[in-house]
């Protein structure tokens, strides 16, 4: 395949992220720090607490790193993966 077909692949396949609720619940439900998912994403600490407060999105390769992230921690923890709705009285 040629190099411009793979960048619109990729283009095409960018990872999506569950709501910013989402990615924080399948963190806590992991047991894991913003800290431990910065490291091993290669950010600061301040990016996840950004990303998970809805106020930034992660670009590309993080993006790509931390959808796979919260990918495997989803299979693992399934019920952290809905969000939650507030009931209306």
């Amino acid at each position: 395949m040629s190099d411009p077909l793979r960048r619109i692949d990729a283009l095409v396949e960018e990872d999506t992220l569950p709501t910013p609720q989402v990615r924080q619940q399948l963190r806590l439900a992991a047991g894991l720090t913003q800290a431990e998912v910065a490291e091993a994403i290669g950010v600061k600490r301040l990016a996840v607490a950004r990303w998970e407060a809805g106020l930034t999105q992660p670009h590309r390769g993080n993006r790509r790193a931390y959808a796979h992230l919260l990918r495997r921690l989803a299979a693992k923890h399934p019920a952290a993966a809905v969000e939650e709705v507030p009931d209306e009285e």
